[in-house]
């Protein structure tokens, strides 16, 4: 094996020290899980079918790539971003904030608010019941059903945890200018409406039949 290799491998290691994927106790499985994404953000779906008799819509294939990244850059920024709260630092945090603004929530409401199937919702909220965070209570009208609000514990670390969440949204934001963040938020909002119509509408149906929404 030549030496360049080892150089070049020494480049990449330092490379990822030096990325936001990089923690103290990382290991080779995140050095290689940093790798493949490099390489993915660096193919086009153009390039990676052009070998293929696939039909490729650049655009929308682009679409796509850029939201997967984006999801998986924006969590490992949450996680640094709420260091001090772990408690919060998975999903817990938008479960917390959707309860202070739309308090008295049931536990369905809560979870289909989030996007989540039922059983990752129902784990969210178990964790931050026995954290102290989250007291529920009987529905009024429906015994079966739990409606949620904040504890006293909970609306305190909401407090305390505000000022990492708005430093961890303006990073998050990148470099965008006001313009651009008004008019990347509509296309947003835009796109999420939709999404959040399949996810209501459609939750037993499969592709098939959901492409039939474009008619």
């Amino acid at each position: 094996m030549q030496t360049d290799f080892f150089i070049e491998l020494l480049h990449q290691v330092k490379e990822f020290e030096n990325s936001g994927a990089y923690k103290p106790n990382a290991n080779v499985d995140d050095f290689r899980v940093w790798m493949n994404d490099k390489k993915y953000a660096n193919e086009s779906p153009t390039k990676l079918f052009k070998n293929e008799n696939h039909q490729v819509s650049f655009t929308e294939n682009e679409i796509c790539k850029q939201v997967l990244l984006l999801g998986r850059y924006s969590k490992l920024l949450i996680r640094k971003g709420l260091g001090e709260f772990p408690e919060l630092a998975n999903e817990e945090f938008t479960y917390l904030y959707r309860l202070k603004d739309e308090p008295d929530l049931t536990k369905i409401q809560l979870i289909e608010k989030n996007g989540h199937e039922k059983q990752t919702g129902t784990q969210i909220i178990k964790r931050l019941l026995e954290a102290g965070f989250l007291e529920e209570k009987n529905d009024a009208e429906d015994k079966r059903s739990k409606r949620l609000n904040l504890t006293k514990k909970g609306e305190e670390i909401f407090h305390a945890s505000v000022s990492n969440v708005n430093i961890t949204s303006k990073i998050l934001s990148g470099k965008l200018n006001d313009s651009e963040k008004s008019e990347f938020l509509k296309i947003l909002k835009k796109l999420n409406e939709f999404h959040s119509h399949i996810y209501t509408d459609y939750k037993s149906a499969d592709i098939g039949e959901i492409i039939k929404v474009f008619g």
